[in-house]
């Protein structure tokens, strides 16, 4: 199955997060998409103006993500638009208009001694220089923040 680093093999902004659980693979991937949101990270998807939802997958489906591929141990999301403006919905994927970023993040469960690493990347590609500036200047605020958000989505998939 295609990853993201198969859709969007040169990307501008590439950031990866990993966590071993204890359990097979299937099930702890069923916990990460089941995964509610933790007060921390509620409140930082309120700063951005972004709803939270009852779990993971319900997060990524309500806020315009396109499933690009699924199995039971991995989930490919992706879109495209202009994520530093606020009220901006995502558009499918593969639709690259000027002015905008493609992005596609992962979450995947693959055996390791002891159990499972849960796993998540994400990249953004710009379609042009000005995009670019646009994306890097907004994810040097969130940036951050959104990396906070998918540790703590990745500890609270640990039973």
């Amino acid at each position: 199955m295609a990853g993201v680093a198969d859709l969007l093999p040169e990307c501008d902004v590439s950031s990866r997060h990993e966590r071993h659980v204890p359990g097979d693979p299937e099930r702890a991937f069923a916990a990460l998409l089941a995964s509610p949101p933790d007060p921390v990270v509620r409140a930082l998807l309120r700063l951005r103006g972004l709803r939270a939802a009852p779990s993971l997958e319900a997060f990524f489906s309500g806020h315009g993500f396109e499933v690009l591929a699924r199995t039971p141990t991995e989930l490919v999301v992706g879109g495209s638009g202009r994520p530093w403006r606020l009220t901006e919905r995502l558009r499918p994927f593969a639709e690259e208009r000027p002015g905008t970023v493609r992005l596609a993040a992962d979450l995947r469960a693959e055996p390791a001694p002891g159990g499972t690493l849960l796993s998540t990347e994400t990249r953004v590609a710009a379609t042009d220089d000005p995009a670019r500036r646009a994306f890097k200047r907004y994810w040097r605020v969130v940036g951050p923040f959104s990396a906070l958000i998918r540790r703590r989505w990745l500890r609270a998939a640990a039973p």
